[in-house]
């Protein structure tokens, strides 16, 4: 990542704040991360905790770092849902649905004559 020089306001002579696509950019490159806990307690017994942890990187940074949960999520990866899915065994179970629609279409097109 290159440094630019930053624009100068005219009237007061400091920077000028990047522009959001900017800000975006270097965090996605760089990363950010934001981490708290929240802790309840009553009369010195702990009740709740929640602990927050939030990463913010581009997917290559993430990826780079090890960070790939993603790829394993059914729901958000056809790769992570099984093979069945990945290696064209839909188009097997498509074309056996279609024969078996056309099977149907024609029995019930021969019932209709054969009572109509």
């Amino acid at each position: 990542m290159t440094m630019q020089s930053q624009p100068y306001n005219a009237a007061g002579g400091r920077p000028q704040p990047d522009s959001l696509a900017d800000l975006l950019e270097r965090v996605l490159d760089k990363g950010i991360i934001i981490a708290g806990d929240i802790k309840i307690d009553l009369l010195e017994i702990e009740l709740l905790t929640i602990k927050i942890r939030l990463l913010v990187v581009s997917v290559d940074k993430a990826m780079e770092m090890g960070i790939d949960w993603w790829t394993r999520d059914p729901m958000l990866s056809s790769k992570a849902r099984g093979s069945d899915e990945v290696d064209g065994s839909d188009s097997d179970e498509l074309e056996d649905l279609r024969r078996r629609v056309a099977q149907l279409e024609a029995e019930r097109e021969e019932l209709e004559a054969d009572h109509g």
